[in-house]
């Protein structure tokens, strides 16, 4: 082997043996095709996985899709009274029916997982930014606002909202135009951590039982931060909607992973990730919904944006849930 190719096999080796194994994701169910843009994702103690869209080109009502644990397409359901802009999703454990943020209203519906029957949980109303949810072990619900940079506190029973934590932190001036975003607890319920989309921030705050106490950045430069989830260890696994990638970092801040990547498009759909938007864990699994939305449909062009407008069909993607971090040298 000549020398200079030797010298680029030995770099390209130490460059393979170091950068994050980021794992290709793969298609793991496919929307119908008069759905579009999936956005939040929860998935049932029987493995089913449940969608919401967010179809900015659509009309009311929105929609839940639902797929087996395998992505067999099981149901659709029009979410009667909602409007077509549907965002965080989640079962609530104490009923065993969906919660389902409709943006477009500014309010949490609770949806019947068959039917598709929905009534109001909880109405924030007009000039809210209702986005991500989550649960403490106490059953209470608490909604993420992007745009009044807050988070709300709801009773296991729903009614009404308690401001919980309202802070510059949690706002924002940056592209995308979403502040507080995606929400989960640690194990122990001593901090929240919110994900700041347009800040590209993850913000952990304290929990103070009926407020929210200090709040700070734990960590910066997560490209497009948007949908969270925290697993057993307390990393924190993030959808970066602009980079197309799922980053995990550890309780300190400090990348420890990260996943998938955009492959281009295969007969009008994403290979691989898309503005990734929210994630589930399943078994040894994460599903991430491909929101694959044009931003320039609101005033703002980024680098994936001419890619989401080619979109015909919209796809539920699937990573191995193991972190492969790269070796300290």
């Amino acid at each position: 082997m000549a020398p200079q190719r030797t010298l680029l096999f030995a770099l390209f080796m130490l460059i393979s043996t170091v950068a994050w194994d980021r794992r290709q994701a793969v298609t793991f169910a496919t929307l119908p095709a008069d759905r579009a843009n999936p956005e939040g994702i929860t998935v049932d103690d029987a493995g089913n996985v449940f969608v919401a869209d967010f179809e900015v080109k659509g009309s009311p009502p929105g929609h839940v899709v639902a797929f087996d644990r395998n992505g067999k397409f099981l149901r659709d359901m029009a979410i009667a009274g909602s409007s077509n802009l549907l965002l965080g999703i989640a079962f609530q454990q104490s009923t065993g029916k969906l919660l389902v943020i409709d943006f477009g209203n500014g309010q949490v519906l609770r949806v019947d997982p068959v039917s598709g029957a929905a009534t109001p949980f909880t109405v924030i109303g007009p000039g809210s930014g209702l986005n991500g949810l989550t649960f403490d072990k106490a059953g209470n619900v608490y909604v993420s606002d992007s745009f009044q940079g807050a988070i709300f506190k709801v009773p296991p029973t729903g009614g009404a909202a308690t401001l919980w934590k309202q802070d510059p932190l949690l706002t924002t001036t940056g592209v995308p135009p979403f502040g507080a975003n995606g929400i989960a607890f640690n194990k122990a319920e001593s901090f929240l951590f919110v994900a700041n989309t347009g800040n590209d921030t993850i913000v952990r705050i304290a929990n103070a039982g009926a407020t929210g106490g200090a709040a700070d950045v734990l960590t910066n430069s997560i490209n497009g931060a948007d949908g969270l989830a925290i697993d057993e260890n307390d990393n924190i696994w993030v959808c970066a909607n602009q980079a197309d990638e799922i980053v995990i970092v550890d309780p300190t801040g400090k990348a420890i992973g990260k996943l998938g990547d955009f492959d281009g498009l295969k007969k009008g759909a994403p290979d691989g990730l898309l503005f990734p938007a929210s994630l589930v864990f399943e078994g040894d699994s994460v599903l991430v919904t491909n929101l694959s939305l044009d931003l320039r449909l609101f005033g703002f062009n980024a680098v994936d944006s001419q890619w989401a407008a080619q979109v015909t069909r919209h796809t539920v993607a699937r990573l191995p849930k193991k972190i492969l971090t790269p070796p300290a040298r």
